[in-house]
């Protein structure tokens, strides 16, 4: 197998980790860094991706925003299409990878629940519809952990899908 260009991978992590700390809204932060470095331009992805901040609406009740991201670039690129909505072995590629970017996110933080990373992270979880809460966020430090969670789930997927890439140029050249 082919090496990872190890610049790519930082660039996911630099661009997911500045979009976060600029604009916050960790799944589209996420495809952002993902796409960037890998130079794709896809606006109806990142737009998709918004309701999936914060465990999906700001709840926290869900399974991490930047996870969310990830498996939705993976997704674009690995994905079944409408067209072949009948078959289910279609969906599988998309489905192991993502597996694969879970896996990797539990091993890292221990769970993949939104509201139980803000509290491993900074104590507790933030109600961030209220001011205060906000604040109270931004003082504990949650801006600068979600970003760099945010750019390491970014070049996790991104790893992943350049070696998804490499290993089907490998089986394209061995036919």
């Amino acid at each position: 197998m082919g090496e990872i260009d190890e610049n790519i991978l930082n660039k996911a992590f630099e661009s997911g980790k500045r979009h976060e700390m600029r604009s916050s809204g960790c799944p589209q932060c996420t495809v952002a860094g993902i796409f960037e470095a890998l130079g794709i331009e896809n606006d109806d992805v990142f737009k998709a991706a918004t309701g999936f901040a914060d465990g999906v609406g700001l709840t926290g009740n869900g399974h991490c925003g930047a996870l969310s991201g990830g498996v939705m670039a993976i997704s674009y690129l690995f994905g079944r299409e409408g067209k072949d909505s009948g078959d289910m072995m279609k969906q599988v590629p998309a489905l192991i990878l993502s597996k694969k970017l879970h896996d990797q996110f539990i091993q890292k933080y221990g769970t993949c629940r939104c509201a139980d990373i803000q509290t491993k992270f900074v104590g507790r979880f933030f109600n961030l519809y209220d001011p205060k809460e906000m604040e109270a966020a931004y003082k504990a430090g949650m801006v600068d952990k979600c970003s760099t969670l945010v750019g390491e789930v970014a070049r996790m997927a991104t790893k992943i899908i350049l070696e998804k890439r490499e290993s089907l140029k490998e089986k394209a050249g061995q036919a």
